[in-house]
């Protein structure tokens, strides 16, 4: 195995490995899914010979799934997806114990973030993993010189395939990409499960409030909105949605929520939770409305969810009053707290999504690299949902893995459902 003297890195501290492993150890053991494929990629050797750079968040879960591809035969270079979401004994675990370079330190500046990605480029890779599509907007905008060597990648979050899909639309994109995200195992769990219950955590991490009695404030009722408003409503709050779409904004009120615009929204909130992957849905107008004590948290990939230049000028001062909670004194003497800089509440500020949930997502991930060398010869440069025959597979094998069993349909049932003459 290889040792730290051997694996490029640049991590926080080399001498958290041991805490490290036992948090991915930890993790593994509930990544049954992963483990499965693990084993089989080991014997099998899908991805010999492939360069693979990731600019995934360093956690335990993304470390099992390096593990996985490592042992598959990929030749993988891990960096960070955002500068708040690693964990730095994970990060010094992968480069002692597994031999995996990896550049990421939680709460880098920009200038590192960038360098890291970087440094993860200058693996010459064939293949990128991407979480948000940094890593692969560098390489279409600053590292072009390496595009003729890439022949595929993966994109595992709802920013990066819209980035993607904007970036194939304009016919810019380069390569193929696979849209993990797409997959019904990822974004119906991950996002609905995973980020619901992860975004909540990392708010308690951070203030330790009461959400009973609450009025939490969700902008946004996709499946991270939906998640993230179902678990805050279990807990006692009063759920208001934010919507721009009007049939997610009825489904929303079907549900049982009151649906305010952003501005209405403003002068009733306790807690403000995005989750839309788009820009500015709080800002500049909105702040001067909202009660002293209100609380902002971003549950959506980047730091531009609330419009914090604003917050920046309208604020008199500001102050650090608890780990991840940052004190804005308005010029009426009301306080407004943002939470984890505006970035990833469930990842800057508690630990991410539980194995749990990842499992499935990250059993997408490698599936997803399997299916993409099988096809190469086949695909042009756009955005690919995961094929469905891999979904309901992985589905199958969670199922499998949590004791469950379910029907299959009998030869007499198959035929009625595909039948046009049987009728009442």
């Amino acid at each position: 195995m290889a040792t730290r003297t051997e694996v490029n890195h640049d991590v926080a501290d080399i001498g958290l490995a041991d805490a490290g492993r036992l948090r991915i150890e930890w993790a593994d053991r509930q990544m049954p899914v992963l483990a499965a494929i693990r084993e089989r990629f080991a014997a099998e050797q899908p991805l010999a010979g492939w360069r693979i750079s990731a600019c995934l968040h360093v956690t335990a879960e993304t470390a099992n799934l390096v593990r996985t591809l490592a042992g598959g035969g990929a030749d993988v270079v891990l960096c960070s997806s955002n500068p708040l979401s690693t964990q730095d004994d994970v990060a010094a675990s992968l480069v002692t114990h597994y031999g995996i370079p990896v550049y990421a330190i939680k709460g880098e500046d920009r200038e590192s973030y960038y360098a890291h990605i970087g440094s993860a480029l200058d693996h010459r890779p064939q293949i990128t993993m991407d979480d948000g599509a940094d890593l692969v907007n560098e390489l279409h905008t600053k590292r072009t010189e390496l595009l003729e060597e890439i022949v595929g990648g993966t994109e595992e979050t709802t920013t990066g395939v819209i980035r993607l899909r904007a970036m194939a639309n304009a016919g810019k994109l380069r390569y193929p990409v696979v849209a993990v995200n797409e997959a019904l195992t990822k974004h119906l769990f991950d996002n609905r499960y995973g980020t619901g219950q992860s975004a909540i955590d990392g708010i308690l991490r951070a203030t330790n409030i009461l959400f009973a009695g609450k009025a939490v404030v969700v902008g946004g009722y996709g499946w991270v909105g939906r998640g993230i408003a179902m678990r805050a409503h279990g807990m006692g709050a009063n759920v208001v949605v934010c919507e721009v779409d009007p049939v997610r904004a009825l489904e929303a009120a079907m549900d049982g929520y009151r649906v305010m615009n952003a501005t209405e929204s403003a002068g009733v909130g306790d807690v403000f939770i995005t989750a839309t992957g788009n820009l500015n849905v709080w800002g500049r107008e909105h702040f001067p409305l909202m009660p002293d004590g209100a609380i902002l948290a971003n549950a959506g990939h980047f730091n531009d969810e609330f419009e914090l230049r604003a917050l920046e000028e309208q604020a008199t001062g500001k102050r650090e009053v608890r780990p991840y909670t940052t004190e804005y004194l308005m010029p009426d003497d009301r306080r407004i707290y943002l939470l984890a800089d505006g970035r990833l509440v469930n990842l800057g500020a508690a630990e991410g999504h539980p194995a749990l949930v990842m499992d499935m997502s990250f059993a997408n991930q490698a599936l997803g690299l399997e299916w993409l060398r099988a096809h190469l010869d086949e695909l042009e440069p756009i955005v690919y949902g995961i094929p469905e025959e891999i979904d309901r597979g992985v589905a199958a094998l969670k199922l499998r893995s949590m004791g469950i069993s379910i029907d299959s349909l009998t030869p007499e049932q198959k035929a009625y459902s595909e039948s046009w003459e049987s009728g009442t």
